[in-house]
């Protein structure tokens, strides 16, 4: 097996041409320098360097000849170290982030935006898909931050931190419901004999809609089922039924009149989305950078 660290000491031997002076800049003492030039001529059975009077010289059949090669792989190897230490002093390569469409669009857009602002030589690769296939993707290194729709099951080689946003789940309707429903608190069953528009199953929006439901002993069965917040929007918009939403995703619209929030009882139960890393701890500036904008 090759030992870069005799090598290390030969090369630093051959530019310095002095075992003191090599010893200088190795951090190491004399002896060391020399015993080490020694295990390296027996493992290449060859004299590497003559001893002189006023120094070390390399032998023109065995140190000149390996000399070069040796400088070259020296020189790759600090190139590599140097990249490295950029990488994790300075925000540079390429950073993978991976969601939902829902939590780019919602959550994630104007981070993203403010992170290339602010290091545009960052490469951003954005992976989109459901908070299952993220985990398998921080897992194979395919990811290198992930956001995910809480309650996730607890994995090993996941570090999961904080919330960094919390979802209130509300119903809504557009203006032809909105003047048969807005004067009064309503109940959950009371919503029965209405049209529901639901997120389809499986999804985590729909459990924690049926698990509550199920708590309180009140089946909902939905007219329609979509797979798009915003789809969801235009079908309430357009007076096809009530929908649950988390209100954070439909705030603009909530806010302009063509949404109203209704006033059921009790409330539905808040969710979260958090960040998950690999557990490697693997944390190069360009990331830890983009994860401190979730800190303020």
């Amino acid at each position: 097996m090759v030992n870069l660290d005799l090598y290390r000491v030969f090369y630093t031997v051959a530019r310095c041409g002095s075992l003191t002076r090599a010893a200088e800049e190795l951090f190491i003492s004399q002896p060391a320098v020399s015993q080490a030039i020694k295990q390296l001529e027996t493992q290449l059975k060859t004299p590497l360097f003559n001893r002189m009077r006023k120094g070390m010289e390399l032998t023109a059949q065995g140190g000149e000849i390996v000399y070069k090669d040796v400088e070259k792989a020296i020189r790759l190897l600090d190139g590599v170290e140097t990249k490295l230490n950029e990488m994790r002093e300075n925000a540079t390569g390429t950073l993978r982030i991976g969601a939902s469409a829902s939590i780019f669009q919602y959550i994630l857009a104007e981070k993203i935006v403010d992170y290339h602002n602010a290091y545009p030589q960052v490469k951003i690769e954005l992976v989109s898909d459901i908070s299952p296939k993220i985990i398998e993707l921080l897992k194979s290194d395919r990811c290198d931050v992930g956001f995910l729709n809480l309650p996730v099951p607890d994995e090993e080689d996941i570090l999961l931190g904080e919330p960094i946003q919390i979802l209130h789940d509300v119903f809504i309707v557009g203006k032809k419901l909105y003047a048969e429903l807005c004067d009064k608190p309503l109940t959950l069953s009371a919503l029965q004999g209405y049209p529901l528009i639901l997120m389809e199953e499986h999804t985590v929006a729909r459990n924690s809609f049926e698990n509550f439901c199920r708590q309180l002993g009140v089946k909902l069965t939905p007219a329609i089922e979509i797979d798009s917040w915003d789809f969801m929007k235009r079908l309430v918009t357009n007076g096809m039924g009530i929908g649950c939403i988390p209100r954070e995703y439909a705030l603009r619209r909530l806010s302009e009149g063509i949404l109203f929030e209704l006033n059921v009882q009790p409330v539905l139960p808040s969710r979260a989305i958090g960040m998950a890393l690999p557990a490697s701890g693997n944390m190069p500036f360009a990331l830890r950078a983009f994860t401190d904008l979730f800190k303020r």
